[in-house]
């Protein structure tokens, strides 16, 4: 997963990648475990105008956070 997560964001720094079949897969993938942060954050408005996908850092790090725990156990 956390390589679904690296090649989705470097694949949206190339516009002519976002078309492709790899980042429609990468996207249908990875958009629903962002989409409850992205709900989260459109309610403050002071994240709206960031340059950086805030909701898509957020699930990243809380994947992280999970899979940390989970090794621990």
């Amino acid at each position: 997963m956390e390589f679904m997560f690296f090649a989705r964001a470097i694949m949206s720094w190339f516009p002519q990648g976002r078309g492709s079949k790899i980042y429609e897969f990468l996207y249908m993938v990875t958009e629903p475990i962002i989409l409850p942060f992205r709900h989260l954050t459109e309610r403050i408005s002071a994240l709206r105008g960031i340059p950086f996908d805030i909701p898509f850092l957020l699930a990243f790090f809380s994947l992280e956070l999970v899979l940390t725990l989970l090794y621990r156990l």
